[in-house]
């Protein structure tokens, strides 16, 4: 299958897997605060690695994903016309986590830099 055609179909599959998930599971686990952030198709369309991200604890909402992992397969099949439909596996997708600890470390950086620059400046004016 074409990188394209691999490319367009993840991400058919992760908005519709994220509808499901929203309007069609009803398991109190799921976090409300949670989102399917990349889907990932192997070239054989065997298996999906279904990327979620979950602001506070990700255990209860992987257990219930994993749980339920049957019906969505089921569900993703009737509204994505394929011969296969894949086998999903849900992973944690800890990139927002990592984008904030190093957008925290860019800030602490900046505002180091700004305070060294300060105390070069009052030096000098003395």
């Amino acid at each position: 299958m074409s990188i394209r055609r691999n490319n367009r179909l993840s991400g058919e599959m992760r908005r519709v897997i994220s509808d499901i998930i929203r309007l069609e599971v009803k398991d109190p686990r799921i976090s409300e605060l949670m989102s399917v952030t990349d889907v990932k198709v192997t070239e054989d369309l065997k298996f999906a690695k279904v990327y979620i991200s979950v602001y506070g604890d990700y255990e209860p909402t992987l257990e219930a994903l994993k749980s339920a992992k049957g019906f969505i397969r089921r569900e993703v099949g009737k509204k994505i016309k394929m011969r296969i439909t894949p086998e999903l596996i849900f992973e944690k997708d800890d990139s927002i986590e990592k984008g904030i600890y190093m957008s925290s470390l860019i800030n602490k950086v900046i505002n180091e830099a700004e305070k060294r620059d300060d105390d070069e400046n009052e030096s000098e004016s003395e």
